[in-house]
Order: C-alpha cells, then structure tokens, then sequence
C-alpha cells in the first residue's frame, strides 16, 4: 500500500515529503522530485539500511498529520530558552495528546500561549515545586531541559553544582509520581545528571536502565550538518553516528560510520572533529553571554521524543544515539546507537568497526567520562 501510494502520486515534493514523513522510509518518488521538482512514477521502492535513514525522518514523522498517538508528555523546565522551542515542537505534534509545562515561574503564560495553537495537544501549566507531583502523574514520557546555561569561559561540568540539584530533585519527583515514564535528560552535564537520575531511582527502588536516557541528539545533528556543509550534500540525508558522552573530547563522531560514506584529508578531519565537538561552545561565544544552544537543542530534544514515541506506538527499526547504562566499555554509561522499543531500550547496538583515529579518541575520552560519572554517582549517593 505504501509503495502504490507513494508511487502513483503526483505532487510537489513539498507534498511528497508530508507522505514520506508518515511511513518513515524514503521513497524512490522522494528521491526524483528533489531533483526535477515533478513527481514520476516509481518502479518500486528503495531500501535503506537502518543506519542510514535520513537524520530528519523522525522530526517530520512526528509532526506528520497522519500519524497517531495519545501520549502524554511532561516538559520539565518549559520557560527556559530550550523548554520553550521544544514545547512549541511537541504541542505541533499528533503524537502528543497532552502536554504538562512545569517549571518555577512563568509557566501559566507559557501554557496559554501555546494552547492557542490549533493541534489536538492539551496544553496545562505547573508553577513551583507544590505542583510538580500533578504535572507527572500519568505521563509516559518526561523531557527534562531544566537547569541553567552556559555562559562564555564555562564548560558543561561548570555547571555542575547548580544542575545537579536541580536534577536529582526532579528524577526524585519522576521517581515518585510516574517510575515507569521514559526519562530524557537533556540538563547538562549530561555525563553526570544520567548517573545522578539513575542513582535517584535506585534509591526510589524503580530503577530501569532501559527508560532513561541523556539527549545527546544535539551532537549527532551537528555532526550531520557540518559534514553535509563539507561535502555539498543534503543534511537530511545524512547520519553521523556519535559515541562517547556529551562534553569536549567525549564527543566521538563515527566519520567512518557516515551515510552516505565520505572521507576526509586528516588534517580536515581533525579539524571537523573539534568542530563538532566544540559546537556548544561556538554558540555560547556567538551569543555573547546571552545563553547557550538553544533552539538546535529543542531540535534535537524534539527529535529524540518523536523518536521513543514512535518506538513506544510500535515502529520498528527506530534507533538513535544516547548516553545510557552500558557494558560497551569499561564506562558504566556511554552513548551508542540504540535500537528502541515499547519499554525503552530493546538493544544496544554498540560501537561496531571504527578506525584507528576513531579509537584513538574512545581511549582518551574514557578517562574524562569515568570521572563525570562517578562525580554524580557520589552526588547522589551523598543526597539525603
């Protein structure tokens, strides 16, 4: 069926590309239209390998009318620069049916604004920790972009002391109120809030390493850009693997596992590295103060849920990259692409073939991950 309706359906690609969002694989008609701005008739349809699906396919399935759900979803840190954009995305959503916006102020005017959008999602505000328990009850997924940002001369750990408390008080009330919920923490550094999450829900005794998960989507979508920018491609259509964690040297872009498969000098290749891992920071210098990387963030916040929605309804073959409980290495947790499930996690794909310069970073990003980790575990364990 999805063959025939793709295939004999002529249109612009604009039109095309609403359609293809809601099957999730590209088509052959896709495919054409880009080129020639006319759609053809399809000879039958193109198999991509998972890996290589286009970077934006869960984006667009998310935010394509024909998709359903009723999925209840809390925003935790709404009024912030990436709780507000990323709202906005999952209020746009039919795979959203409810929407809870808490935070410690402004919320109420946040609520109202997006209520008014004409998508099915019901928007409700939360103001202030005595609402936090309601805002939680009876949700299946809980994005928590809380905390405060970077400024220039900080790095993510700088963060630390702040973000952690306010963290681990969240993943407490998450704990408490709604213990089967997937949980993506999106409050940096990531390294250390999903150890500190993680040790919390122990201590609740409703732990799952399946259903928590740090959002280092961001990386993986700058790696696709900055690569397509390089090679004159199509972001959309390209997937950069990233491994590792979330901060400086952490950050390990599989560039050998690219699709489409491209090389580089190594001089360039270094280069497009610290690039990529130092993005964050580009932001924040260009920003001069006035924050950090906040609507790409929502993005890619934006895409990780639609992502473990789609899992959640019954897609198969959706994967994406995340830092999470892992035995790949000699790290506790480490990010790796992941196949996702109805309860979370179905398996971590791991790290497969990389090149000697690839492994040459997994090696010296261990160090540095080892110590972020066990700098939130021994937060949380300190925590009465």
């Amino acid at each position: 069926k999805e063959e025939e309706r793709h295939g004999r359906r002529e249109g612009l690609a604009r039109l095309c590309a609403d359609f293809c969002g809601s099957c999730g694989w590209p088509c052959p008609l896709c495919l054409e239209v880009v080129q020639v701005g006319q759609a053809k008739e399809s000879s039958g349809p193109v198999m991509f390998a998972r890996f290589s699906r286009p970077a934006s396919a869960a984006l667009r399935r998310g935010l394509a009318t024909s998709s359903q759900n009723n999925a209840k979803v809390a925003v935790l840190g709404a009024s912030g620069g990436i709780g507000q954009p990323l709202s906005l995305l999952l209020k746009n959503s039919p795979l959203v049916s409810r929407l809870n916006l808490y935070d410690i102020a402004h919320t109420p005017g946040v609520a109202a604004d997006l209520s008014h959008i004409e998508t099915k999602a019901e928007v409700k505000g939360f103001l202030g920790p005595e609402q936090l328990p309601e805002s939680l009850k009876g949700c299946e997924v809980v994005v928590i972009p809380a905390g405060v940002p970077r400024k220039p001369g900080m790095t993510r750990d700088d963060l630390f002391n702040t973000n952690a408390t306010i963290v681990a008080n969240l993943a407490a009330a998450c704990a408490k109120h709604c213990p089967e919920a997937m949980i993506c923490v999106i409050a940096n550094p990531v390294n250390s809030t999903i150890p500190i999450t993680s040790e919390v829900f122990k201590k609740h005794g409703v732990y799952n390493p399946n259903r928590i998960f740090g959002v280092t989507t961001l990386d993986i979508v700058r790696a696709n850009t900055f690569v397509a920018e390089l090679k004159g491609l199509d972001p959309a259509r390209v997937n950069v693997p990233v491994i590792g964690g979330h901060a400086g040297k952490t950050i390990i872009p599989l560039i050998s596992q690219c699709t489409p498969k491209v090389e580089f000098p190594q001089d360039q290749l270094a280069s497009l590295m610290g690039r990529i891992q130092e993005a964050g920071t580009e932001v924040v210098k260009a920003k001069a103060g006035a924050g950090s990387a906040t609507l790409s963030m929502a993005y890619a916040g934006a895409r990780f849920v639609f992502s473990v929605l789609d899992a959640m309804n019954g897609k198969e073959g959706v994967i994406e990259c995340s830092f999470v409980r892992s035995e790949e290495t000699e790290c506790t947790y480490f990010s790796t692409p992941l196949l996702l499930g109805k309860n979370g996690i179905e398996r971590n794909l791991g790290i497969g073939k990389i090149s000697p310069f690839e492994q040459k970073m997994v090696t010296e990003a261990i160090p540095e991950l080892k110590g972020s980790i066990k700098k939130g575990e021994e937060f949380a364990k300190s925590m009465k």
